[in-house]
């Protein structure tokens, strides 16, 4: 199965909303250049972005989920617990699915450093999620045995 007999979902955390959309056009062109379908949907921040990923694994209609956000430092330390929480819980969807998720969560300093790598060219964190979750995908296809089912059936997180 090429990229183009492939659906995948973009899951996205909409808090900075000028990151997101960057982040989004850039995942959106990697998977326009491999020919794969996609579907975005939004999610509020980060945070929610594991449960959304599982909601779009679980459905069964897709062969994986690009994670896309950011998170940048701020004073308190809600940074670090949103970071961790974000990539434990979308590695987790992976692990508990079978699906491939991939984690273009920006985790920032500054709004500097996350415009840096939302802009596009080789810091392109939308494309390069995409990107990898095409490989993963493939991969999957490439090592699943004959009776695989398309989705691993659900078993609590944690």
């Amino acid at each position: 199965m090429s990229a183009s007999q492939r659906r995948f979902a973009i899951v996205v955390g909409r808090f900075y909303e000028d990151l997101a959309s960057r982040l989004l056009a850039g995942a959106q062109g990697a998977f326009e250049r491999a020919g794969a379908e996609h579907e975005v949907f939004d999610v509020p921040g980060a945070f929610e972005l594991p449960l959304g990923a599982s909601y779009a694994a679980r459905s069964g209609r897709f062969d994986g989920v690009a994670c896309l956000g950011a998170v940048i430092r701020g004073e308190t330390d809600h940074y670090d617990y949103v970071c961790a929480e974000a990539a434990r819980g979308i590695q987790e969807v992976s692990l508990a699915t079978l699906v491939p998720c991939a984690f273009g969560v920006l985790t920032c300093e500054t709004m500097e450093q996350a415009l840096a790598r939302a802009g596009g060219g080789k810091r392109d964190s939308g494309a390069h999620a995409a990107e990898a979750v095409i490989r993963m995908a493939a991969m999957r296809e490439q090592l699943a045995p004959a009776e695989e089912p398309r989705y691993a059936p659900a078993r609590p997180l944690g």
